[in-house]
């Protein structure tokens, strides 16, 4: 066992120091985002080099009900062989015991990527990067809330009770009085951060009651994407042990912002490791023109994706700081597409469109596809918006079902994110959509049941 220990990443090696490891856990990403795999011993984790799991996991809704995705073969639920990615070993420092979590791709009997996993997905659409001679580089922001804790569907959410003995209170954007009032949460993610070795680039308090943001350092996409991944797990944890929720849905209190995980993108030369969006000269570059109006024609697509659930669509309301439109703007936190201050060298494109609830490996995939479609298609955007976008006309697809009938159509996009992730997806989410349709809700009891 020592020979694999051995190669582990140096935050692993520093949380197992003078310790035995007891158990490993081998975690591979539905398509909702939630952690799937087995737990084995460290002994067995040592001799075997893969793992199966059914590919029918990638076919189930959100609510643990199964959609017809099934290929040609029907549904008999072929085994995906598993493989670890060492270099995802991490800890897994809530465990009562001393544990590893190791992300794994997911192939085929043939040895071929499964295509609708959603790490493949994603490596997918970097590779196409790649072989233009392209590195990719992301960097995500996480915002999520802290609730108290919600054992009744029926129930209302409400914010978790601060350290001063009172709800945490909305409209403290950059508050450090409202972020001290989670301080033994946040100290606990900043704790269980270090021992899995991610760097937190700074926590602010957000618009919302009990709404944190999470800034992560810019790097390689499918590493941010693991990162976030395993960031949702982590404050999860966190939260519990302080009696309270961490929730990454889109929009879980009326009348508070929703939560976002916006996407900053720059593209470097694989040769000269600069950035194709700055010229020589510092000014900004066709290339950084053609990948905005990517953005703009390819994400209304896309928006399915990176909203996939009923309850994202109540996040895109007007002057509650989420887009309604895919204008862009310098320096402007009003439109879709932003352009932020920075130095030539860091120029980048910051998507706000992405809902939290995304999975980090899909939404990131679909931002970075949209870019890739205008580098090709080497199309100019709208004219740049002046003043406040909200008081435009919305772009974004008012109800999950309008938004897959253009993702379904979107076949330049299908191409690239892969035609078999596209046809599984579009079957998963029509599916959960129809179940939600079934729902009677609050609202209808409330205002139809004697009035019509």
């Amino acid at each position: 066992m020592s020979s694999w220990l051995d190669d582990l990443p140096e935050a692993a090696k520093t949380y197992l120091e003078g310790r035995r490891l007891d158990e490993v856990e081998c975690v591979i990403s539905d398509l909702p985002g939630i952690a799937r795999g087995k737990a084995v011993p460290a002994s067995k984790f040592s001799k075997q080099d893969f793992f199966h799991l059914p590919d029918s996991i990638f076919y189930q809704t959100i609510t643990g009900d199964w959609a017809e995705a099934a290929d040609d073969d029907g549904w008999i639920e072929k085994d995906m062989t598993l493989h670890p990615d060492m270099s995802t070993a991490t800890a897994a420092p809530w465990t009562g015991d001393w544990t590893l979590q190791v992300i794994h791709d997911a192939v085929d009997r043939n040895g071929d990527p499964i295509p609708f996993s959603p790490r493949n997905v994603l490596k997918r659409v970097v590779q196409l990067y790649h072989d233009q001679g392209w590195d990719p580089v992301v960097a995500p922001e996480m915002e999520f809330f802290l609730v108290a804790r919600n054992v009744d569907p029926a129930k209302k959410i409400e914010p978790m009770m601060g350290r001063s003995g009172r709800p945490a209170a909305a409209r403290q954007a950059y508050s450090m009085t409202a972020v001290d009032e989670f301080g033994p949460v946040i100290d606990d993610i900043y704790d269980f951060a270090e021992a899995q070795g991610f760097e937190i680039d700074g926590i602010t308090q957000e618009g919302g009651a009990g709404q944190l943001e999470i800034n992560l350092l810019h790097g390689d996409p499918v590493k941010l994407a693991d990162e976030v991944f395993y960031f949702k797990r982590l404050i999860r944890e966190a939260a519990l042990r302080h009696d309270c929720f961490a929730t990454f849905m889109a929009k879980p209190i009326e009348n508070e912002p929703g939560s976002a995980m916006h996407i900053h993108h720059s593209v470097l030369d694989r040769t000269t490791g600069k950035n194709i969006f700055s010229a020589e000269d510092d000014t900004e570059t066709e290339a950084f023109f053609h990948f905005i109006a990517g953005l703009q024609n390819h994400l209304p697509a896309g928006i399915a994706v990176m909203a996939p659930y009923v309850n994202s669509y109540r996040r895109y309301v007007k002057d509650h700081a989420a887009p309604i439109n895919l204008e862009w703007a310098r320096d402007n936190r009003t439109t879709g597409i932003r352009i932020p201050l920075s130095s030539p060298a860091a120029r980048r494109v910051e998507n706000r469109i992405a809902g939290m609830d995304c999975n980090p490996y899909l939404g990131i995939a679909v931002s970075l596809a949209c870019g890739y479609l205008g580098l090709m298609e080497q199309k100019h955007p709208d004219k740049q918006f002046k003043g406040d976008a909200y008081e435009g006309e919305g772009d974004i697809p008012p109800v999950m079902g309008s938004a897959l009938d253009l993702f379904e159509n979107a076949t330049e996009l299908h191409e690239v994110l892969g035609p078999e992730f596209a046809r599984v997806y579009s079957i998963v989410k029509r599916a959960e959509y129809e179940e939600f349709l079934q729902v009677i809700s609050p609202w209808e009891r409330e205002h139809l049941l004697m009035n019509v």
